[in-house]
C-alpha cells in the first residue's frame, strides 16, 4: 500500500507499506534514510569492517562498488569480469554485521538476458541489500570516467529495468538507473532515456560523469524522481560540497571508494617503510590502535561472552 509520494523528488521517493511489520525491509530502510537526510550521503565500505567504521561515523547508509570488489577482493580491473558469486559473498558479509542499508553496484545485471537481471534481484534481495543501480553500458563495461565506454540501447536498457522491477520480492527494494550516455549522446539524448528508465521502474536516476553541477537539477525535472551524483575521486567531476549538490537538485551523493582510496595509501606507506627500515615504528602514529580495533568490531562484548561459556562449563563439570 502507498504511505505517501511527494512531487518534489529531490530527497524522497514513494514508500511502500510492507504486509509484515515484524520484518525490517532494507529497502525500506533505505528509502527512510532518504526522507531522513537530504541529499543522503552514501559512502563506499569495501568490507565489512569499514562498513562498521561508517556507521560509528554517523552515515546512514552504504555503498558496495563494482569496482571495489574488483579492485579490493579480486585484485583486477572492474571491466565486466567480476560474477554475481563474487559480489554476494561481500554483500553477504557486509549485511551479516552492519545494518545500515546496503546500495549495491550490480554493473549491467550479470548476464545478457532478463533472466539473469532477475536472479541477479532476487540474490540480493536474499542476501540483505537495501538497492541497487544497474547501468546502460554493454556487457563489456567500462569504468565510468573512463574513454571508450559503449552504450545499450534505450530499450535494451528499459527492459533490464523492467526485468529488475518485476523480480523484486520486497517492494521497497529500490532500484537505481546508471547511465552513461551524456559522453556518447549529450544531455537531451541521456533525459529522454531517464525519463524512460523512471517509466521502467526506476527508483533514482544515477546520471554518471555528468559535468556541469546544473544539469542534475534537468535530470530530476525531466525524470520526476531523485537523482544521483558520483562524486568518486580522480575523475571527471569536480569534490562538490554537500551544500552545492543540494542547491543543485542532487538527492543522492555517492562517495565510492573514498576510504579504500586512503586505505590502499596507508598500506602502501606501511609496507615501503617496514621494507626500507626494517621496522614499523615510524608508522605506528597512521595506525588504527589495537584498542581502536577492537572497540570498532565489539571485541570486549564477544570476549565477555566466551568467559560466560567458560564458567558455565566450569559449573558443570564441578
Amino acid at each position: 500500500m502507498l504511505l505517501h509520494r511527494q512531487t518534489n523528488f529531490n530527497s524522497t521517493i514513494h514508500i511502500k507499506m510492507i504486509k509484515n511489520e515484524n520484518w525490517k525491509s532494507p529497502g525500506l530502510k533505505f528509502r527512510k534514510a532518504m526522507e531522513k537526510e537530504n541529499p543522503l550521503q552514501i559512502v563506499g565500505a569495501i568490507n565489512a569492517n569499514h562498513a562498521l567504521l561508517a556507521q560509528q561515523a554517523g552515515f546512514n547508509a552504504i555503498y558496495l562498488s563494482g569496482g571495489g570488489v574488483a579492485a579490493g577482493s579480486l585484485g583486477i580491473p572492474d571491466l565486466g569480469i567480476t560474477t554475481l558469486d563474487d559480489v554476494l559473498i561481500d554483500v553477504q558479509r557486509i549485511t551479516n554485521i552492519c545494518d545500515l542499508p546496503l546500495l549495491v553496484d550490480i554493473d549491467t545485471g550479470f548476464g545478457p538476458s532478463a533472466f539473469n537481471v532477475a536472479r541477479t534481484i532476487k540474490s540480493l534481495i536474499k542476501a540483505g541489500a537495501a538497492a541497487i543501480h544497474i547501468e546502460d553500458q554493454v556487457g563489456a563495461k567500462r569504468c565510468g570516467h573512463r574513454p571508450g565506454k559503449e552504450i545499450v540501447s534505450k530499450e535494451e536498457m528499459v527492459d533490464r529495468l523492467k526485468a529488475a522491477a518485476d523480480a523484486r520480492t520486497d517492494e521497497n527494494f529500490v532500484i537505481g538507473a546508471r547511465t552513461d550516455a551524456f559522453a556518447n549522446e549529450g544531455l537531451e539524448k541521456t533525459l529522454e532515456r531517464a525519463v524512460a528508465y523512471k517509466e521502467a521502474g526506476a527508483d533514482f536516476i544515477f546520471a554518471e560523469a555528468v559535468p556541469d553541477l546544473t544539469f542534475y537539477q534537468k535530470f530530476v525535472d525531466a525524470a520526476g524522481i531523485p537523482v544521483l551524483a558520483n562524486i568518486t575521486e580522480f575523475g571527471m567531476i569536480k569534490m562538490y560540497t554537500v551544500e552545492e549538490l543540494k542547491n543543485a537538485g542532487v538527492g543522492l551523493i555517492l562517495y565510492p571508494l573514498s576510504a579504500f582510496r586512503a586505505a590502499n595509501k596507508a598500506a602502501q606507506n606501511v609496507y615501503l617503510h617496514i621494507r626500507q627500515d626494517g621496522t614499523q615504528a615510524h608508522v605506528l602514529d597512521t595506525m588504527q590502535t589495537r584498542e581502536e580495533l577492537y572497540q570498532s568490531i565489539g571485541y570486549y562484548d564477544y570476549e565477555q561472552k566466551l568467559d560466560n561459556l567458560f564458567k558455565q562449563n566450569t559449573h558443570v563439570n564441578e
